[in-house]
């Protein structure tokens, strides 16, 4: 009788499992042919749409999950968090992205986005660790300094917005107001796609007596960065190139300078130092996208490169399986 129901209750998740990726892709869908609409109908390229709309909206997991834990007081949460999901999107969104199909990437993309990304990498893990002095907290004052930092970013965004129009890439109009619905839409269906997918994978994982520690590193991570994978995977097939890059690199932008910004100004968070290991695999990996840039076809990704960010995340998770 036990064994039955927990069949059923297996059977309902694993149902529940699919209508959660089902919901995330067409959000992603229309997030996109939203955002390429308005990107077209406005003259605005689709890697500054890409830089804020798309990257904020793909980030909203990440900002609610930090609001809640800076609330809390769970500091670790906090960090790991935004450390766990950036280097996702470094790797795995980037790399199975590229291996659908190879990611041109702009000039400026190479030039100046992937650098204030790393200097902005590199600048918040120095704030946290108080540049070597005493004291390991991000501050209400850090938050407010990594807010302006975004505002800054916003300037140049709005400064390439006219640039690198993708004129010879076609795509569908649709007026403003449903462009903006279905960004909307798009946005709301990928969050909580998103939550459908993350508790009914935890569900079934405990059902199967796979261990807390593995859930956390794998299925939760995976969990607020399925918006941006998804979103940049039904990017790439649809040719839309700076959308897919520009979701990656604005989305990490986002989270170490909004989502950590905004949880500091809520609660000060002290940093765990043993995260520091994580946030060098960070900057490396950071400086790894870079070096692509210039291997093989310049400034493209090729699937050669996003097999090798696939192992590299393999073999980061195999890491933190065994780190206490």
């Amino acid at each position: 009788m036990l064994s039955s129901i927990l069949t059923l209750i297996m059977a309902l998740s694993s149902v529940l499992l699919i209508i959660g990726f089902a919901i995330l892709i067409k959000s992603a869908s229309l997030l996109i042919n939203g955002a390429s609409s308005l990107a077209k109908r406005f003259s605005i390229s689709e890697l500054a749409i890409g830089l804020t709309i798309v990257a904020f909206g793909t980030s909203a997991p990440e900002l609610i999950v930090n609001i809640i834990s800076s609330a809390s007081g769970h500091n670790e949460i906090c960090f790991g968090n935004i450390l766990g999901s950036n280097i996702f999107n470094t790797l795995m969104v980037l790399g199975i992205a590229g291996i659908i199909y190879p990611i041109s990437i702009e000039k400026n993309t190479v030039k100046k986005e992937i650098p204030f990304l790393l200097v902005g990498t590199i600048f918040v893990l120095a704030l946290v660790n108080n540049f070597g002095f005493i004291g390991h907290v991000l501050s209400r004052f850090d938050g407010i300094f990594l807010i302006l930092s975004l505002i800054l970013f916003f300037i140049y965004v709005v400064g390439i917005a006219k640039e690198n129009m993708t004129d010879n890439i076609e795509i569908k109009l649709y007026s403003i107001s449903k462009s903006v619905i279905f960004i909307l839409i798009g946005i709301i269906g990928l969050f909580f796609g998103g939550e459908i997918v993350v508790r009914n994978a935890v569900f079934i994982a405990r059902l199967l007596n796979v261990s807390e520690k593995f859930i956390a590193i794998t299925i939760v991570a995976l969990g607020t960065s399925l918006p941006e994978l998804v979103t940049s995977i039904i990017a790439i097939m649809k040719k839309r190139h700076g959308l897919a890059i520009g979701n990656v690199i604005g989305s990490n932008l986002f989270n170490i300078f909004l989502v950590l910004g905004v949880s500091s100004i809520i609660n000060p968070i002290v940093f765990p130092l043993a995260l520091n290991t994580d946030f060098y695999f960070l900057i490396l990996i950071t400086i790894i996208l870079f070096i692509t840039m210039f291997t093989g076809k310049r400034r493209k990704l090729e699937r050669a490169e996003s097999i090798m960010f696939i192992i590299l995340y393999i073999g980061y998770v195999v890491f933190l399986f065994y780190r206490k």
